[in-house]
């Protein structure tokens, strides 16, 4: 049975190279012709919440071909996600987020206004790409409405972005700061000059009581 499911998965990396980028596989050239926009398909993709790609029901092993179809994932306006080539084009279901942050480094940084404090905070996701939070790669975090419980995530690229694992999200916490933010104290991190807010102060009081 084991080599069944071997061979499936086998197959099934096979089967998506084949029918998703082979005839797509290149970058397209700098100046080109305006193409009609492909039609679009389904390519029976799938992103778990752990950040797992599957075709068919079959996860794809080969990290080099995930990273392939990650270049060239989309995130439309109504919060659809696509693989997207100048031939190609088919919707994929992601059940949280593409991208998980499975590593946070800190270092002390020449940073931000003077006042906040010097330091940046860098991420590497579960397809070794790197981004410090700031600005344009903004930490959010999804508060539980019944619960409070967190669900912490950094832009990746306009659209995407990585869900930080627990064990990253506690190195997080463990750099927490208190800070004013609309007339509420805030617990929250700094990096490259921009606050990102976790939690109301008053709220984590309550629970721990």
């Amino acid at each position: 049975m084991a080599s069944q499911g071997s061979d499936k998965a086998v197959n099934g990396e096979c089967g998506v190279q084949d029918e998703v980028i082979g005839r797509a596989a290149t970058q397209a050239p700098a100046r080109k012709p305006v193409r009609p926009r492909p039609q679009p398909q389904d390519f029976h993709m799938r992103i778990d919440r752990n950040g797992t790609w599957y075709y068919q029901g079959s996860p794809i092993n080969r990290k080099e071909l995930v990273c392939l179809f990650a270049s060239v994932l989309r995130r439309e306006a109504d919060g659809s996600y696509w693989l997207e080539t100048p031939v190609e084009r088919g919707r994929i279901e992601v059940e949280d987020a593409p991208f998980m942050a499975v590593e946070m480094s800190w270092r002390h940084c020449d940073c931000g206004d003077g006042c906040a404090p010097k330091q940046c905070l860098t991420f590497r996701t579960n397809l070794d790409e790197i981004v410090t939070a700031n600005a344009e790669h903004p930490i959010r975090v999804h508060l539980c409405p019944k619960t409070r419980e967190p669900r912490p995530y950094i832009t990746i690229r306009p659209g995407l972005e990585a869900k930080i694992n627990r064990a990253v999200f506690y190195e997080l916490v463990a750099l927490g700061q208190t800070e004013m933010v609309g007339g509420r104290e805030m617990i929250g991190v700094w990096s490259e000059g921009v606050f990102f807010p976790i939690d109301e102060v008053r709220a984590l009081e309550q629970a721990a009581e």
